[in-house]
């Protein structure tokens, strides 16, 4: 009943000791009656006033009582069970690319705006108590929202998500960072403060610095992340045949899952890949259910009281219609 996993208080269970006395003194009750009844009445009476089939079913009300008992027993016991909670104290920060390639329609009705759609329903989501921060980056970064439990602030920021030249991956890195740090030494510094995690959310290659290990590129970024004990999950997000018109030219931008799952794996975070607004709504639900929630052990007598006590009054109800005196 419930994924029962322990007891906390199992001494209640002495309780079935209890039930199971009671049945041992109904069957030697019962059997002291038949015995009574056989020496002194008139069969042929007996038969017609209690016929056998009812005698089947008159034991039905005081089974089902002393289950409901036993059931009220392990209620009383404690019982433990792992369970879905939202997590109330954790930072999260959403890096979104707004570099010139998210313009591209090889994702409907082009990546820029689907990837709003998709950001905006993450926020909505995600458990109320966690701490959210938006950074946006094309060539350089910005703090958008610093991580607040105000979702209206988020939402607005990703609304408000503009496209720019360039695509400077390790600088939103460091942004997301920088911002967690910030928040952790309100918390209490490092040590004290609740886990932390980045999603990234990009399309494209990184242009600036040209080298991802240069000091300032992703995957040197990506490596301090893993020092904070920041893991970044990354979103690959769009096609290999994405394109884009700059100044009349057909620029191709297919996306750079190879860097993303690099960043991914030095920072210790996941990769996603995402060809669609579907594939994207996808990866963010798992990733809210990853950082959003939490299995915690918590009480769960709640269910053994409701069908104990449900068995008891059926138990009653059942004792009142067959174990009449008369048919």
């Amino acid at each position: 009943m419930g994924g029962l996993t322990s007891l906390a208080t199992p001494v209640w269970l002495l309780g079935v000791l209890v039930v199971l006395g009671l049945v041992a003194a109904y069957v030697y009750t019962e059997r002291k009656r038949r015995k009574r009844t056989l020496k002194f009445a008139n069969m042929s009476v007996l038969d017609s006033v209690a016929p056998p089939g009812r005698n089947r079913w008159r034991h039905v009300p005081i089974a089902l009582m002393c289950i409901g008992l036993v059931l009220l027993m392990v209620a009383l016991s404690g019982p433990q069970a792992m369970r879905k909670v939202p997590r109330s104290r954790a930072t999260v920060v959403l890096v979104i690319d707004t570099s010139l390639s998210m313009q591209a329609t090889d994702v409907e009705p082009d990546r820029l705006t689907a990837a709003k759609e998709a950001a905006k329903k993450f926020v909505t989501e995600l458990p109320q108590g966690m701490n959210l921060g938006i950074v946006s980056y094309a060539g350089t970064a910005q703090l958008l929202v610093s991580p607040t439990p105000d979702r209206s602030l988020a939402t607005n920021a990703i609304e408000h998500l503009e496209l720019a030249q360039r695509t400077a991956t390790g600088e939103g890195i460091y942004a997301g960072i920088q911002s967690i740090k910030n928040i952790r030494d309100v918390l209490g510094g490092k040590d004290n403060a609740p886990p932390a995690r980045i999603i990234l959310e990009s399309d494209g290659k990184q242009t600036v610095p040209t080298s991802l290990d240069d000091p300032r590129g992703g995957f040197t970024a990506a490596r301090k992340a893993k020092e904070e004990g920041i893991p970044i999950s990354t979103i690959s997000f769009g096609t290999e045949t994405g394109t884009v018109d700059i100044s009349g030219q057909n620029i191709p931008v297919p996306v750079d899952d190879a860097s993303l799952r690099q960043i991914a794996e030095l920072s210790g975070g996941k990769f996603f890949a995402a060809s669609s607004l579907n594939d994207l709504n996808e990866a963010y639900g798992e990733l809210r259910d990853e950082i959003g929630w939490e299995m915690q052990k918590g009480d769960n007598s709640r269910v053994w009281v409701l069908w104990g006590t449900l068995l008891i009054v059926v138990g009653a109800g059942a004792a009142i219609g067959l174990n009449r005196r008369l048919p």
